[in-house]
């Protein structure tokens, strides 16, 4: 029997058509029932004419329904995928725009560091609204989050109730195409052993067919005419990096665009495997001043106004699919697809995912949400072989998987001082002066009180 999959925020431009097209690619999903459901009712309507689009181009048996009633939605949900923004970029604004007048600039500004931390208070009363109307009306069902920040949010949701959770990242998988094209190898030959938390993920060990992945990468950094080749194809648009200009990409000009986690890489012998602009919010070391605010290390920063002309591409992106006569048959690279065909099928597969550590992160304490790569398959999810990271790196862990309980801590008791703590704990949030850090949090709780009831 095909599943119902609602998505809580199926509105959303940038996630929604790359997902639905994800289960128009996976066969024993042909027959799902989508719900899509948004507290913006205007959004749906497109949206649902794309699923309709996909299912009349495919001819497969694909049905959407739209609603803003999330308690309608989740009656009977087998899987519930959630891509939400609590506060859209009128609440993220603040995140990035506060820390800046006090000396702290983010890169990206939605996991850790002060727009992480503020990010979270927002999200997890939303969160574990779903989580709770889950165990009451679909216990039985999977909660898949794509939202950040991921391990704030997966661990409020197991903490707190008993669905089954599990928050999906494609960074991981990213850094693995990264990897095959560097190292001329099939994608598919390529295991990495990974432990962390998410958007701190750390590559212990690489299996590439049989070799010692992380000692090809090694050869390569030191041989100039090896990073000198053409990449087998130029990197597509969406990763985010400016194109070589009037050539084709080279392993050299991959090599600038992962500045940071190849100078960490040589630093301690493991590869963290998420893009350098989150990376560079754990370190902050390399978001100074001094650097050019991570320009030196290939980081940029990204204003509002940046993420609102990538949604605008978005929304124009939608059009376009919804008047193109095929749909792509090519894998977006997501997880959610994969992972529900492995729960349905039984065929087991390894994913970089999400979940308590029962002993996968040994670094880290039982209970927390980390990241490594787990099986999957009719039983449900696990995590695979321990692995530990290196010294320098389990340290950054710690200190990070600390300070995301506490910011679980103050999204559930609204108080200020618990708010501090988190903040004094994050490496990025506390590089400023103690008074000037209770300053700038105050000033963050006080802008952003509309999406905070805890806090009344």
């Amino acid at each position: 029997m095909a599943p119902r999959i609602v998505i809580i925020g199926g509105g959303s431009n940038q996630w929604v058509p790359t997902l639905v097209t994800d289960l128009a690619n996976t066969p024993t999903l042909h027959g799902t029932e989508i719900v899509l459901e948004d507290i913006d009712a205007a959004k749906l309507p497109r949206m649902a004419d794309y699923v309709r689009h996909v299912a009349d181009v495919r001819d497969i048996p694909l049905t959407v329904s739209t609603t803003t009633d999330q308690r309608q939605a989740l009656q009977g949900a087998d899987y519930v995928v959630v891509t939400i923004s609590t506060g859209g970029f009128r609440s993220m604004r603040h995140d990035l725009d506060i820390p800046a007048r006090y000396g702290i600039q983010q890169s990206v500004g939605d996991t850790v560091g002060p727009g992480g931390i503020n990010r979270c208070l927002r999200n997890v009363p939303v969160m574990l609204g779903v989580a709770r109307d889950m165990a009451e009306l679909c216990p039985d069902a999977w909660l898949l989050n794509l939202t950040n920040p991921m391990t704030t949010l997966c661990r409020a949701v197991t903490r707190e109730t008993p669905v089954k959770t599990i928050g999906l990242c494609h960074e991981v998988t990213i850094a693995t195409f990264y990897l095959s094209m560097l190292l001329s190898a099939n994608f598919m030959e390529i295991r990495p052993t990974v432990v962390g938390v998410n958007h701190l993920p750390v590559i212990t060990a690489l299996d590439v067919g049989g070799e010692d992945g992380l000692a090809l990468l090694r050869d390569l950094l030191s041989d100039p005419a090896k990073q000198a080749e053409n990449l087998p194809f130029n990197l597509p648009d969406d990763l985010g990096h400016e194109p070589p200009q009037g050539r084709d990409w080279t392993k050299a000009d991959l090599i600038a665009v992962n500045q940071l986690k190849l100078e960490l890489f040589r630093l301690t012998g493991a590869l963290p495997g998420a893009g350098d602009r989150h990376l560079a919010e754990f370190f902050p070391g390399f978001l100074t001043e001094a650097s050019g605010w991570g320009k030196r290390w290939g980081v940029s920063l990204t204003p509002i106004a940046d993420r609102q002309a990538d949604e605008a591409n978005y929304a124009d992106r939608l059009e376009r699919l919804t008047e193109d006569p095929e749909v792509s048959t090519w894998p977006s690279g997501e997880i959610v697809a994969p992972l529900i065909d492995s729960f349905i099928t039984g065929t087991p597969r390894l994913f970089p995912l999400n979940i308590p550590n029962t002993g996968q992160v040994p670094d880290l304490p039982l209970g927390r949400v980390v990241e490594s790569m787990c099986w999957a398959d009719g039983d449900g999810a696990r995590g695979g072989e321990p692995a530990a990271a290196p010294p320098l790196l389990a340290s950054y862990l710690r200190r990070v998987s600390e300070s995301q309980e506490l910011a679980v801590n103050a999204a559930l008791s609204g108080r200020r001082d618990d708010v501090l703590a988190a903040m004094l704990a994050d490496p990025l949030a506390s590089r400023i002066d103690y008074d000037q850090l209770a300053a700038m949090t105050d000033e963050l709780i006080a802008a952003t009180k509309e999406w905070l009831p805890q806090f009344a």
